[in-house]
């Protein structure tokens, strides 16, 4: 992204038993396909632009726009802003970064609230990625 105006990592570290990549540790945390919760919040609050059905090319509906070793980035659009996510796996971590940028005035009128429950939920989605890896 050219600007970023919202930017958080969140960071769990735990032995999991396996070495997942970012991509399995993405798809651990948001599946194939967006979940009815996820419309809401992506589609029906932020208006976010996400592909249907599942893909190689896409997670949960975001645009693959980039990976490399322990790294995945996602993308989506609205028409007034563009949101970035990204994976990073290591042994024994993974991370998960958000990162906004305001493409109109609407944005962070929209995203100041969302971003307080978006700080609330992320530890435990890492927390349930996790599980889901472990097969547990």
């Amino acid at each position: 992204m050219s600007r970023i105006d919202y930017a958080d990592v969140f960071t769990l570290s735990e032995d999991v038993g396996t070495n997942p990549t970012a991509e399995q540790w993405a798809r651990a945390m948001f599946g194939d396909v967006p979940g009815p919760t996820e419309r809401l919040i992506w589609q029906g609050l932020l208006g976010l632009r996400l592909s249907r059905g599942r893909s190689p090319d896409t997670v949960a509906g975001w645009r693959i726009t980039g990976r490399g070793e322990g790294w995945i980035r996602l993308e989506s659009a609205s028409w007034f802003l563009t949101n970035n996510l990204v994976v990073q796996a290591a042994a024994g971590r993974v991370s998960l970064g958000t990162f906004l940028r305001y493409d109109r005035p609407p944005a962070r009128a929209v995203w100041s609230p969302l971003s307080a429950v978006h700080r609330r939920l992320a530890p435990g989605l890492l927390r349930d990625a996790a599980a889901a890896v472990r097969g547990v």
